[in-house]
C-alpha cells in the first residue's frame, strides 16, 4: 500500500505528529526511520535516543521532534512502515497464483514474514507492533496484521473480508506468531524444523475453514 512517495513508503499519518507534505520532508522521515531501525539492532531499545537517531540520520534534532514526540513514537511508526512494506510484498507475491490457491497464498504470507525477520533492520524488536519486551507484541498489532491479510487475500481465496474471515485470520496470526517466536528463540535465523511446524499448523487450521 503506497502513500504517494517512492520508493519508500512513509508510515500512516496517524503515527506522526505531522505528515510530510513534500518529497524532501518524506525523504528526511525515511532517513530518520532507517536510522532508528539500525540503532535498534546495534544498541537495543533501552539505549535508543532521539538524539542518536538524529545524528545517525544526519538531521537536526528538531527534525526528529517535528515528526515524533519520543522514541516510542518512532518505533511505532517503524512498525507501521514494516506492515505497509509487508503488505506490498505479499500483494506482489500472490499476483501469479491461481484463484483459490489459498495454500500458495499462505506460503507467500509466511515466506515474506521470514524474509523480513531475517533481513530488515530493527524488525526483531519492532515487527508490526512494538516487540518490547522482546517477543511481546503490542496488543493490537496482530489484529492489524490479520485485518490487512484478510483484505489482501479475500479475492484470492474467494471470500469477502467479513467478520468471520477476519477472526479466522486473527486466530491463524496469533498461532503462527507464537510458533515463530519459538523458532527464532531456538535459532536466530529461525529453526527450520519449527518453521515447518508453523506452516503445517496454518495449513491444517485454515483447511477446515477455507477448503
Amino acid at each position: 500500500m503506497t502513500h504517494g512517495y517512492e520508493p519508500d513508503v512513509p508510515p500512516a499519518a496517524a503515527a506522526l505528529r505531522r505528515a510530510p507534505v513534500q518529497q524532501r520532508s518524506a525523504e528526511r522521515l525515511t532517513r530518520i526511520l532507517d536510522a532508528c531501525a539500525a540503532l535498534l539492532d546495534e544498541v537495543g531499545y533501552e539505549e535508543l535516543s532521539t538524539r542518536a537517531v538524529a545524528a545517525r540520520a544526519h538531521v537536526p534534532i528538531g527534525s526528529v521532534y517535528r515528526f515524533f514526540g519520543n522514541k516510542r513514537a518512532m518505533a511505532d511508526a517503524l512498525a507501521l512502515r514494516n506492515l505497509d512494506h509487508y503488505a506490498e510484498r505479499v500483494g506482489a507475491g500472490v499476483v501469479g497464483l491461481a484463484g483459490g490457491d489459498w495454500r500458495g497464498a499462505i506460503d507467500v504470507v509466511l515466506d515474506e514474514y521470514l524474509a523480513m525477520r531475517r533481513t530488515v533492520p530493527g524488525f526483531t524488536l519492532v515487527d508490526f507492533g512494538m516487540q518490547i519486551p522482546l517477543g511481546r507484541p503490542a496488543d493490537d498489532s496482530n489484529s492489524r496484521l490479520a485485518d490487512r491479510l484478510a483484505e489482501l487475500l479475500a479475492a484470492q481465496i474467494g471470500r469477502t473480508p467479513d467478520v468471520a474471515l477476519r477472526r479466522t485470520f486473527l486466530v491463524a496470526v496469533e498461532a503462527a506468531d507464537a510458533v515463530l517466536q519459538l523458532a527464532f528463540r531456538t535459532d536466530p535465523s529461525g529453526d527450520a524444523a519449527v518453521v515447518r511446524e508453523a506452516r503445517e499448523l496454518l495449513r491444517a487450521y485454515l483447511a477446515r475453514v477455507l477448503d
